[in-house]
């Protein structure tokens, strides 16, 4: 997967005042998924947009995609984990150290961090009916729980979702609880910024 940045189009040309960089995720094997040591490396600014994540061998200074003077621009403002309610129980004690790992170098450079349970829906079908349930539900609330057990991230910074699907159409109640996940992590960083 390539490393990319994601701005949102505002219209006529403006974008606003924060992007997203999605990497692929930690796999159980070590000879998939990203490594840890280049997950650290964005955090820090060093990957430029395009670097392409190898399993076997991480971005080295001096390589094409290498930041060696990396601006607060290009450093991460916030992390974002973002998992499946219904995978949570199954997430493999290798990828739980790896996430760890991450999480740790984070909370020593002060980013902020927030953990995203999707798929509420398919996990909890009761959420699936209504989605303003979605903090009521006893399943989900045993999810956040193992979850912020397993990471050690509080469970007030855990948000649940429902993914949309390939339905198209925009649902108010799926919205509320995707703005709300979107606007603490905007709140996140702007006091990160601010503790600067």
């Amino acid at each position: 997967m390539e490393y990319e940045t994601y701005k949102i189009h505002r219209g006529q040309g403006n974008f606003y005042p924060f992007v997203f960089n999605d990497i692929m995720g930690f796999e159980k094997d070590t000879n998939t998924g990203v490594l840890v040591k280049d997950v650290k490396l964005v955090l820090g600014g060093h990957v430029e947009d395009g670097y392409q994540f190898l399993p076997i061998q991480k971005l080295m200074k001096g390589d094409k995609y290498y930041n060696s003077s990396p601006t607060l621009d290009d450093k991460v403002h916030v992390l974002v984990c973002v998992l499946p309610a219904d995978k949570v129980s199954l997430t493999s004690a290798e990828v739980v150290k790896k996430m760890r790992e991450v999480r740790i170098t984070a909370r020593d450079m002060g980013i902020p961090q927030l953990a995203i349970l999707t798929k509420v829906d398919e996990a909890c079908p009761e959420t699936n009916k209504n989605i303003k349930d979605v903090y009521k539900s006893k399943y989900l609330k045993e999810q956040v729980d193992a979850f912020s057990l397993l990471l050690g991230v509080p469970q007030n910074c855990i948000f649940l979702v429902k993914t949309y699907g390939p339905d198209p159409n925009m649902n108010d109640d799926n919205d509320v609880v995707i703005l709300n996940a979107l606007r603490q992590m905007i709140d996140f960083g702007d006091d990160f910024l601010n503790d600067l």
